[in-house]
């Protein structure tokens, strides 16, 4: 596609061939700009990385947005995303101090803040369409509830999400708020998102945008926290350290890839899955093999029973040294039901140059991490976590320190905690009575053109957007 600006990006989700929207290239930040940052508390931080991003908007109102969203008030704390030492070198990033108690959070809250001003500069409208497995969808709910010019139609799969993360997102009575539950898996949802958004003229005429993580901005405000962690557990330039990524639709970890590209001295990018392993296939063999949706497993760590892992393919364009022809025939076989295999190819050698390497866990090796971790540092983690430090532990260097990043709060998981440890994790202030709250949701077939009747009526003539 022909070059667009950041903001233009930023309301139309995916590229007009149903592609993913990339940076033309990634800014680069020299060793005496690491330096200066060091010291940076978290707003300036962000202003400092989104700023090299979001060209087109004016430094003072990029500025204003940032600080807006990221207040002790919404995050519980001045540095938003705290880092707390377990033992030496091994790092607990806390990530889940959000409204929704999720990552997805530290993104969401800023994109809330940047679609509602960049609609209301051009008097414009949206309609968010999105898919979530459990996370996504509260953490887009609550950013999105109540503000002007903007709808929420958010797909989640029927009966496949922890009762806390189903509560807290049907629980929501705002009227821009509409919760579609789909019978299928997460990947359905998925799929329904891309085939709507690839429709140009229902896109256009209902002004359909996206907040999953094929949203470019939504990357751009994840690369900030792997900055401001390296920060607090390191003392010089000079040092290097590894991330733990539990990971699912692979936009956490792709944006530890960007400050990697970007210069900040990352060792390892540390990719765990759950049981539900088509990455760390390949990145063990270099067979991507996306999974039917029978084949998708039901987990207890469910925000990555994920087996189409979207920004995989901003990875790979990446790997192929940007060659978008390269891209398009190898998603081909992807969008065709099939799979590549890279490891006879010039590309499977180059893999390692992007130190990404994976492993996987499974329910009895959760349960036992949450266990061990409770009781050698008294903490309690949530069942992605826990994927993350099992496969982190098991990969580290010795003397390389292990960042593992938290994922959620594990109050959301709670029958696996109880399993675990033989207790229900406390319900934090605010969230005691989510579960018997009245819910209000649709159900509907895996149908996209069924979801597209239901967004045309909610929206109908008489609320018709202009533009």
């Amino acid at each position: 596609m022909l070059p667009k600006t950041f903001t233009e990006i930023l309301l139309g989700g995916l590229a007009p061939d149903g592609g993913l929207a990339m940076p033309e290239s990634y800014p680069k930040i020299s060793p005496a700009e690491l330096e200066s940052w060091r010291s940076l508390d978290y707003p300036s931080l962000a202003f400092e990385i989104l700023s090299r991003f979001m060209d087109d908007i004016p430094a003072d109102d990029l500025r204003t947005l940032i600080t807006r969203t990221y207040t002790d008030e919404i995050f519980g704390s001045e540095e938003v995303t705290p880092v707390q030492t377990l033992e030496s070198n091994l790092h607990l990033l806390h990530l889940s101090n959000g409204p929704t108690l999720a990552f997805k959070d530290i993104a969401m809250q800023f994109l809330g803040n940047l679609f509602e001003y960049v609609l209301a500069k051009n008097n414009d409208e949206l309609n968010i369409l999105g898919a979530t497995s459990g996370d996504t969808g509260s953490s887009a709910e609550y950013a999105m509830r109540g503000k002007r010019g903007i709808r929420v139609f958010m797909l989640s799969p029927y009966g496949k999400m922890s009762a806390f993360q189903t509560a807290q997102m049907f629980s929501l009575q705002d009227n821009n708020i509409f919760n579609i539950a789909i019978e299928g898996v997460f990947d359905d949802c998925q799929d329904i998102v891309k085939t709507v958004s690839n429709d140009q003229v229902f896109k256009q005429k209902y002004r359909i945008g996206a907040v999953n993580s094929i949203n470019w901005a939504r990357i751009a405000a994840q690369i900030i926290y792997y900055f401001k962690a390296y920060f607090a557990v390191t003392r010089s330039n000079g040092e290097a350290v590894s991330f733990s990524v539990p990971s699912g639709n692979f936009g956490n970890i792709f944006a530890g890839h960007v400050a990697r590209m970007m210069g900040l001295p990352i060792k390892q990018l540390i990719l765990a899955t759950n049981e539900n392993d088509v990455l760390n296939e390949f990145f063990r063999t270099g067979l991507y093999r996306p999974r039917t949706t029978t084949e998708t497993k039901q987990t207890s760590s469910p925000s990555m029973d994920i087996s189409k892992a979207s920004n995989f393919e901003r990875f790979i364009f990446d790997l192929t040294g940007r060659d978008a022809a390269r891209i398009k025939e190898l998603w081909k076989l992807v969008d065709q039901g099939g799979s590549f295999d890279l490891s006879d190819t010039d590309l499977w050698k180059k893999i390692r140059d992007f130190g990404i390497i994976s492993g996987t866990s499974n329910h009895a090796e959760r349960i036992t991490t949450i266990r061990k971790i409770h009781h050698k540092f008294n903490i309690l983690i949530d069942t992605h976590t826990a994927d993350g430090l099992k496969v982190g532990m098991e990969l580290r260097e010795p003397d390389v320190p292990l960042i593992c990043l938290e994922t959620a709060l594990p109050v959301k998981f709670a029958d696996s905690i109880q399993e675990a440890v033989g207790f229900v994790p406390e319900q934090p202030d605010g969230y005691d009575n989510l579960e018997k709250l009245p819910q209000r949701f649709e159900r509907m077939t895996a149908d996209a053109e069924q979801v597209k009747r239901f967004i045309a009526h909610q929206v109908g003539p008489s609320n018709q957007m202009h533009g």
